[in-house]
C-alpha cells in the first residue's frame, strides 16, 4: 500500500510538472480595445485570436477585453509601455505625442484611398518613425489594420461647417481631430468612447464623430438622429504593445504574432467595406436621417489645420503628398 501511494504521488508531481510546464510554455497576451462585442473591430479580433491559436497549436493565446474593460487607452498603452503582456488599438492621431511627424497621417480629408496610406506605413520614411517609437517603448504589431472612414452623429443636419457653429461634438483626446473638428466650427469635447452615450442623453454633447459600426454599435443613434457623411477621415488605425516586453519574446513567437495580425488586417479591410451600408440601413430604420454634406466646404474649412504644426519636419506636408500620389 506504502508503494501504491508512493507511485501515486509520483504520478501527481509529474502530471502537476508537465501542466505546469504547458502553462508557463504558453504565450497568453491581453487585447484591450474600447469597441463592444460584435463590432468589427470585437470580429477581427476573434478573427486573429482564432488564427493564432491555431497556428501556434495553442502556445500562443490572445485574451480579449472589449468595452474598454481594461481602462481607458492612455491606461493600456502606459501598462504596455511599463512591460505587461498587453496590445491595445491605437493611431498616429495618439501617437503624434511620441513622434509629431506621425500626426499628419491622421489630418482631415489627406486621401480617400486607405491603400495609399497602407503603402506609406510600408515606406522607408515610416520604418525611421516606428524606430522612433521602438526607442520609447511603443512596438508596432499591426499596421494595416481599417478602422473605417470618421462621420459626424448629431442631434441637428449638418450640411456646411455653418452648422457646427454651437456644437459640442464629442471627439478622441488627441490634438488632431481636437484642432480638426474646431476647424469645421464646432467646440471639440474629448472624453473616453464609453462615456459619449449618458453625454448625449444629458446634454454634455451635441454629437459624436466616428465610423459607422463604432456609431451604431455603442448604439449613440439611440440619442442623436442626423449623420452626417462628412468623410473627413479615412482612419487607419496601428495595434501596439511594449517593446520591453515584445523583445523579449522568442523570434519565431514575435514573427508568427505579427504574421497573423497582418492577415487579420486584411479581414479588416474587407469587413469595414461590407459592414457599412448595412449600418446606415439599420440606423435608417432606427429614425436616423442620413444627410449629404457639401464635402468640399469643409475639406477648405480644414486645411488651416495642417499649418498648425509647429514641430513637424520641414516639408512634410509635401513629403506625405508625394508619396500618396
Amino acid at each position: 500500500m506504502r508503494q501504491l501511494l508512493t507511485t501515486t504521488l509520483a504520478a501527481c508531481a509529474m502530471a502537476a510538472s508537465l501542466l505546469g510546464g504547458q502553462a508557463l510554455a504558453a504565450t497568453q497576451i491581453k487585447v484591450a480595445y474600447e469597441n463592444n462585442p460584435g463590432e468589427p473591430v470585437d470580429q477581427v479580433m476573434h478573427y486573429w485570436a482564432d488564427q493564432l491559436k491555431t497556428k501556434s497549436h495553442g502556445e500562443v493565446i490572445l485574451q480579449l477585453y472589449p468595452s474598454s474593460q481594461l481602462g481607458d487607452k492612455k491606461d493600456v498603452m502606459e501598462s504596455a509601455m511599463m512591460g505587461m503582456n498587453v496590445i491595445t488599438i491605437t493611431d498616429v492621431g495618439f501617437l503624434q505625442d511620441y513622434d509629431a511627424d506621425l500626426g499628419i497621417l491622421f489630418g482631415p480629408y489627406l486621401t480617400d484611398d486607405p491603400q495609399k496610406l497602407f503603402k506609406i506605413y510600408d515606406s522607408p520614411w515610416f520604418a525611421d518613425q516606428k524606430k522612433k517609437l521602438a526607442g520609447q517603448g511603443i512596438h508596432i504589431v499591426m499596421s494595416n489594420y481599417l478602422y473605417g472612414v470618421r462621420q459626424i452623429l448629431a442631434k441637428k443636419p449638418i450640411k456646411v461647417p455653418a452648422d457646427m457653429k454651437g456644437l459640442k461634438i464629442r471627439v478622441p483626446n488627441n490634438v488632431m481631430q481636437i484642432k480638426t473638428i474646431e476647424a469645421m466650427g464646432a467646440t471639440a469635447t474629448p472624453m473616453p468612447l464609453g462615456e459619449v452615450y449618458p453625454a448625449l442623453t444629458t446634454g454634455i454633447i451635441d454629437g459624436v464623430e466616428n465610423p459607422i459600426s463604432v456609431l451604431y454599435g455603442a448604439k449613440l443613434h439611440e440619442q442623436a438622429k442626423y449623420l452626417s457623411m462628412v468623410n473627413y477621415l479615412t482612419n487607419t488605425s496601428l495595434w501596439v504593445g511594449g517593446e520591453a516586453y515584445f523583445s523579449k519574446l522568442p523570434p519565431d513567437v514575435r514573427k508568427l504574432i505579427e504574421e497573423t495580425a497582418y492577415d487579420a488586417g486584411l479581414y479588416s479591410q474587407k469587413l469595414v467595406a461590407s459592414e457599412d451600408a448595412k449600418y446606415i440601413e439599420m440606423m435608417k430604420k432606427a429614425g436616423v436621417t442620413v444627410v449629404e454634406p457639401d464635402a468640399a466646404a469643409f475639406r477648405e474649412a480644414t486645411k488651416p489645420v495642417y499649418k498648425m504644426f509647429p514641430k513637424w519636419s520641414p516639408n512634410l506636408y509635401q513629403t506625405i503628398q508625394d508619396q500618396l500620389k
